[in-house]
């Protein structure tokens, strides 16, 4: 049985403008905030149940998954599958589970999303009128305006 209540995740993440200027000034004085990547979250799932957890972009689903496998320590709340904590016990959790995630990102987790995307324009040699036109394009349409320095 997986029971899980009220459990929380919060994330720091680095804040900076793209550049080496940028990526200077970081070095000696970084900005950050704070995401919260579950909020409140509560289910239970009994013994031979079989279900999906859906949801948008950003909705907590790898978070909630990598605290069920112990790979993250939940901020607050609780985690019980089959009478374990799953981050407290988790070489003998490992043994009983699989977890496969899909999607490796064309993005790199230490540079700000918008370095990533000049850098991919210059390897696929993206003319830069056309780039700049689906940049902002797809920054509006994808609401990407909070994330793309981060």
């Amino acid at each position: 049985m997986i029971q899980v209540e009220h459990l929380c995740k919060t994330f720091r993440v680095a804040n900076r403008n793209a550049g080496l200027k940028s990526a200077l000034k970081a070095l000696f004085h970084r900005q950050y905030r704070e995401i919260k990547a579950l909020n409140d979250i509560s289910f239970t799932i009994p013994d031979g149940e079989m279900v999906g957890y859906i949801g948008p972009n950003g909705a907590g689903k790898s978070s909630t998954i990598k605290v069920l496998s112990g790979i993250l320590t939940p901020d607050s709340g609780t985690c019980l599958i089959n009478g374990r904590v799953p981050f407290q016990e988790r070489k003998a959790h490992v043994k009983e589970i699989g977890v496969v995630f899909g999607q490796r990102s064309q993005l790199w987790w230490d540079v700000p999303v918008i370095d990533s995307f000049e850098l991919l324009k210059d390897i696929y040699r993206i003319p830069k009128n056309d780039y700049q036109m689906m940049k902002e394009e797809l920054t509006f349409l994808l609401n990407l305006e909070d994330i793309i320095k981060t």
